[in-house]
């Protein structure tokens, strides 16, 4: 601050007579006048390119845990609390767009029991998959997106995009997870009571393919905790209220989410801040 002022003013007093008043000195003056900031300021500048990179190639959805992580695997040896600082002061943050649901107390489920009963944590891959369902405005209509998500890895193994709630859009995609996971043993499969998971035709599938129902309590998100946060997570970080022009259009991009972000590339806190694939194929 001294330097600064004495730069500012320069003109107006000499530099011996501020230098005695400020207790500096010249040589440190100049040193300064030719150097403005210290060698930590310019290390903070050329950390928040880096910084910067890892934050735009996340789409904006980064924050600093996430952005500390891909600068480690990059090499740097920065601390997490001066990635939080720098983009703190730089106003760097993921962007939100969407509240988080607020817990109803629910009642004992009826079609099928609760058999997860909120054990998220699994040993291996495809002993346990949660479904669901949400919606996507376009301004041609709703569109309706169905996943189902193994809750060993949170790798999205099956999906479904269809412009109306029917019985076949949560059966194609339970379809594509059990073509792509091929399990060989007996799959916990957990979903709310809508009607889709309670139909005939479910019932049948899974019976056929080894696969065990378990339903939440009714009206209790908890119970499905994990298909509740992938959906907000697909809200905050790429859909951010928007509203496409075209399903074509939400199609493409919230398979771009899915398949090219969030499986293989972004971080996720509950596998140590790893991708999904990244965590199966350590763990394989």
């Amino acid at each position: 601050m001294k330097y600064r002022f004495m730069n500012e003013h320069r003109h107006q007093y000499s530099i011996v007579l501020m230098c005695r008043v400020l207790k500096v000195t010249r040589a440190g003056f100049y040193q300064w006048l030719h150097k403005p900031l210290s060698d930590r300021a310019i290390e903070d500048q050329r950390l928040l390119g880096v910084i910067r990179d890892s934050y735009a190639a996340s789409g904006g959805v980064y924050g600093s845990n996430r952005v500390f992580g891909d600068l480690r695997e990059a090499g740097e040896t920065c601390g997490r609390h001066r990635v939080a600082r720098i983009m703190r002061v730089n106003k760097i943050k993921a962007l939100r767009g969407y509240k988080a649901p607020r817990p109803i107390a629910g009642r004992p489920s009826i079609l099928s029991p609760n058999r997860l009963n909120r054990e998220f944590t699994v040993e291996a891959p495809n002993q346990a998959w949660v479904t669901d369902i949400t919606y996507i405005r376009t301004w041609q209509g709703w569109l309706y997106l169905a996943v189902v998500i193994d809750l060993y890895a949170r790798r999205v193994v099956g999906w479904s995009m269809k412009p109306t709630l029917s019985r076949e859009l949560a059966l194609d995609a339970l379809l594509m997870a059990v073509w792509r996971r091929k399990p060989k043993n007996s799959v916990l499969v957990h979903s709310d009571q809508g009607s889709q998971y309670g139909s005939d035709d479910w019932k049948r599938f899974c019976n056929a393919n080894n696969l065990e129902p378990s339903m939440s309590r009714r009206g209790n998100c908890w119970d499905n905790a994990v298909a509740e946060s992938f959906f907000s997570s697909l809200k905050k970080e790429r859909i951010r209220k928007r509203i496409y022009k075209t399903r074509d259009q939400a199609r493409a991009d919230i398979f771009d989410y899915i398949e090219v972000f969030y499986n293989r590339t972004r971080r996720h806190s509950h596998l140590g801040q790893v991708s999904p694939e990244a965590f199966e194929r350590a763990s394989a």
